[in-house]
């Protein structure tokens, strides 16, 4: 009792300090002052021109300022700058004197910086917006004391939730100075700065909260089940985890539900059946399992409903079917099971339908032609049976169809002609008969159209050269017969590929081939095709890739073009007749005379295949489109925020040009010899390549006419997205990328003194590393994976981080590299059912699941930490740990032998934190490991503190 009376007339006396120092702050300071004081701080900027004092005037009102808005005593209510370009910080803003105002509305400007600690102060605000800036640092606690709220929108920005309580022990809004709170953070059970704060369930006025683009991670608050107002909620695009509360569903007045692109796993609340209200629902792009809701949409009201890429199973909700409303479906990329004829209504307003991927039986139904707003309906890679109704063509709106992957059988309906605004019909990889039908040649406005995979027959009608707007087109894969029209030469826009292999064509290949000026590849192999090769195609300046194999082809090989190239795949190979200065043809002043009866003279003729073309004709259209999809995808922040460039390198990722400098690589590589090899990976091989006074590593998948696969095409595809996206000076710099059939490779910087893992191993090299530069290769690993996690948008995954996969320059500075399994927490594929990485350095939880997330990188960089210290894998180790209940460890005796002991004080205590900060990297619950963020803060600020 004495003690706490003693504490209590000490804060007595704090308390009065405090209030003093707040008045003599702001002692005799009016609103206007106090917001002239906050223009001050900021750049200077036309749209504040009229917060100026009238020299005259008798008070000074704030009133007829720009944006600001009074009441009838001529205290501030509003402070309305939305849309301004209003730039600077919020810092300087003294809210203390605006406790009238009820609404701040900043959306949509330049504005930086935290959110004020002190905003709880503005206890009448109503509305808060302050979306779409570029504001960070935490989401302030005190928010909680605006209870009368009813809109409160921070989406948009870089905010990474509240801090952990436990970094302000006395109660104030600065945290502890030094190494001492984030110790205490880091070493006890989970760090939980960047969560959304339970408290923001006091604000029970909400009816809109917005949170979405920013950093939040963790659980979703339960608490949000207070807040009975809710009727928009968003939380997209972040990295929040665990499973969505039930109290969620009891929230009635919900209409709008968005929890899309985060890490959220377990089942969906089946008390979401009973949001009767609910408008828009999105769940995409998480880890759920279980089943949806049946009755997601009981009520009939539901408009825009996406479950796609996750893994629930079970049937398809059985209230979509009487769901009249639906405008906008997704549901791809899941387990789902039901039947296409059975499952699915008439829905007048749909205009998007996506079920591809899943499970789905049954046949195709007429009432899909029905729905008279359908402008894209997907349900590629089901078990869809039955005829593709000629009613689906009727549809005047629609865009694209995708039915590929599926058993549908029949003939193509006559009535496709009448799908004019159609512009990708994909047919391929079923079992569709009959004739191609000539009506197709209206569909003038289609881009892309693939039948492949099929059994049609007959010829390719005339009328597919009225297609004037075509850019891909695959036949490949029927048994189409009679010649290939000369009409297909009219297709002025084809660009991607033209496929027709492996049919039963015959005749001559018409010459009218050669005005495709745009083509970049063309494949007419396997097939009957006789005579000569006409000199047109060799005039195609744009074929990149040419396949004529197993025909009947003769005659001299032209001269000119792709034909005089040994830079391109070319596939002339089993035409019994073809002569020519290539490699494997006979040349053509050889007889090709052969005595009765045998064939001893005759050369059997075997070009070597460069690549299959149909792996690269995939491989080009999955980059082309990956390529586009990066672009667009592009951060909203370097977006707005242009810098000026030098003179574009050659090699960029956005200049890079492939026919450009695709010669001189093979040069550099000789034809990527062997004695050029610096690496070999389970993918391919890293070479040594010098060109133009500079070095390179050119890694090169295995990626030929014998091993192309889904897998290596994926890889190529992550690690090409993920270093476009990345720019740090510890993440090693893509310089730009190439697809040429086999040759598919990727330019990197090249890192002198090679991987982390050789040269802990070689004894001489070891030696080289000290322990103050084993220190610094942990700081750049760690700032490299802090950016990865927390700075990049959205965040970046490794999944294999191992010291094969840190490179060290020639001045030993760490790079991280090998991107092939990374992944963006926004999936783009079901990628969470594989396992990925190396063995030894993999998180034990991918032994029991895959829903992957930040933490595995974390617990990566524990094992390579010890592995920096022991000098070696730290297998058993990590084996102890993992099983020990003491959870310690003496550092000094894991040490690198190699190296003398360290002596001096300050090294000892950089390698204990190390040692420290390991351990706690390695802990087998994922959310008790801390973030790579509070580890690289941790390092930079001992080596501040010892240094």
């Amino acid at each position: 009792m004495t003690n706490q009376t003693c504490y209590a007339n000490l804060a007595i006396p704090a308390i009065l300090v405090v209030l003093l120092a707040l008045c003599q702050g702001t002692s005799g300071l009016t609103q206007a002052e106090a917001l002239l004081r906050w223009k001050q701080s900021l750049p200077r900027q036309s749209i504040l021109d009229s917060w100026i004092i009238n020299a005259t005037a008798t008070t000074q009102s704030p009133c007829s300022w720009r944006g600001i808005t009074c009441d009838s005593q001529g205290s501030v209510t509003i402070i309305n700058l939305a849309y301004t370009g209003l730039s600077g910080t919020l810092q300087n803003l003294n809210l203390s004197l605006l406790t009238n105002l009820i609404r701040l509305d900043l959306k949509v400007n330049n504005l930086a910086g935290p959110i004020p600690q002190n905003i709880g102060v503005l206890s009448n605000l109503q509305f808060l917006d302050l979306s779409t800036n570029y504001l960070n640092g935490t989401l302030p606690l005190s928010i909680a004391n605006l209870t009368q709220v009813y809109e409160l929108d921070v989406s948009r920005n870089d905010i990474t939730g509240s801090l952990d309580p436990r970094l302000f022990p006395d109660g104030s809004d600065k945290p502890q100075s030094g190494l001492i709170a984030i110790r205490n953070l880091l070493f006890q059970d989970t760090l939980l700065g960047g969560i959304i704060p339970n408290e923001i369930g006091n604000i029970k006025n909400l009816t809109l909260l917005a949170l979405d683009g920013n950093n939040f991670y963790g659980p979703i608050p339960p608490s949000l089940g207070n807040c009975t107002h809710l009727s928009i909620l968003r939380m997209p695009q972040n990295n929040l985890s665990g499973p969505i509360p039930p109290s969620i569903g009891k929230l009635t007045n919900l209409t709008d539900v968005r929890f899309f692109t985060n890490n959220l796993n377990g089942t969906v609340p089946q008390e979401f059946g009973n949001l009767s209200s609910l408008v828009v629902l999105h769940l995409a792009e998480n880890n759920f399992i279980g089943e949806l809701p049946p009755q997601v949409c009981k009520s009939g009201t539901l408009v825009n409903f996406s479950a796609a890429y996750n893994s629930f199973t079970g049937p398809i909700p059985i209230s979509l079917k009487n769901c009249p409303a639906l405008y906008r479906v997704r549901m791809e990329y899941n387990q789902l099971t039901g039947y296409a004829d059975e499952d699915f209504g008439v829905y007048p307003n749909l205009t998007y339908m996506d079920f591809s991927y899943n499970r789905v039986q049954g046949e195709l139904s007429a009432n899909w032609g029905a729905c008279k707003n359908l402008q894209s309906l997907n349900m590629a890679g089901n078990a869809v049976s039955g005829n593709i109704p000629s009613e689906i063509f009727q549809l005047d709106q629609l865009q694209q169809l995708d039915l590929s992957s599926n058993q549908i059988s029949g003939v193509i309906p006559l009535q496709i002609g009448n799908s004019s605004n159609l512009y990708e019909l994909y047919l391929s990889h079923n079992k569709l008969s009959g004739v191609i039908p000539p009506e197709i040649g209206k569909l003038s406005n289609l881009r892309s159209l693939d039948l492949s995979m099929n059994m049609l027959l007959g010829p390719i009608p005339n009328q597919i050269g009225d297609m004037s707007n075509l850019q891909n087109l695959n036949l490949s894969n029927n048994d189409l017969n009679g010649t290939i029209p000369y009409q297909v030469g009219n297709l002025a826009s084809l660009q991607d590929f033209l496929d027709l292999s492996y049919n039963s064509l015959s005749g001559v290949i018409p010459s009218d081939l050669g005005k495709l000026s745009n083509l970049i590849s063309l494949n007419i192999s396997h097939n009957n095709l006789s005579g000569s090769i006409p000199n047109s195609l060799s005039e195609m300046l744009s074929l990149s890739a040419i396949n004529l194999s197993y025909n009947n082809l003769e005659g001299q090989v032209p001269k000119g073009g792709i034909f005089n190239s040994s830079h391109h795949p070319m596939d002339l190979s089993n035409n019994e007749d073809l002569c020519g200065n290539i490699r494997g043809l006979q040349p053509c002043n050889v007889s090709n005379s052969k005595p009765n009866g045998g064939s001893s003279n005759k050369k059997k003729v075997v070009i070597p295949i460069v690549a299959s073309l149909g792996g690269a004709l995939f491989l080009s259209l999955v980059l082309v489109g990956f390529f586009f999809f990066c672009y667009k995808r592009k951060s909203r922040v370097a977006a707005r925020k242009k810098s000026s460039f030098k003179k574009p390198n050659p090699f960029s990722i956005w200049y890079f040009n492939g026919r450009v400098v695709y010669g001189d690589i093979i040069e550099a590589t000789n034809n990527f010899d062997n004695q050029f090899c610096v690496g070999e990976g389970a993918l391919g091989k890293v070479y040594k390549a010098e060109m133009k006074g500079q070095v390179f590593a050119v890694k090169k998948l295995k990626c030929d006419a014998e091993n192309i696969d889904v897998d290596s095409i994926k890889t190529f595809k992550s690690e090409v997205e993920a270093m476009t996206e990345t720019r740090h000076r510890n993440i090693v710099k893509l310089y730009g990328f190439c697809c040429e059939g086999m040759h598919t490779f990727l330019i990197y910087e090249y890192m002198g003194r090679g991987n982390l893992s050789d040269m802990l191993r070689d004894e001489k090299e070891a030696l080289e590393l000290d322990w103050h530069k084993r220190v610094d290769i942990l700081k750049g690993v760690a700032s490299a994976l802090s950016y990865m996690h927390h700075d990049c948008s959205p965040p970046l995954i490794h999944r294999d981080i191992s010291s094969k996969n840190v490179l060290l320059s020639s001045n030993l500075e760490p790079h991280v590299s090998d991107f092939g399994t990374a992944r963006f927490l926004k999936p783009d594929s079901p990628i969470w059912t594989s396992f990925a990485g190396t063995y030894g350095y993999a998180a034990p939880e991918l032994a029991y699941t895959m829903a992957v997330n930040e933490k595995c990188d974390v617990f990566s960089f524990g094992v390579l930490a010890f592995e920096v210290l022991t000098g070696k894998h730290p297998g058993d180790l990590v084996s102890y740990i993992q099983t020990s209940s003491e959870q310690k460890i003496n550092f000094k005796e894991i040490l690198d032998s190699r190296l003398a002991p360290p002596t001096k004080s300050h090294v000892l205590k950089e390698l204990a934190m190390i040692a420290n900060v390991a351990l706690s990297c390695l802990q087998t619950n994922p959310q008790s490991r801390p973030t790579m963020r509070s580890i690289a803060q941790l390092l930079e600020m001992e080596n501040t503190d010892i240094r």
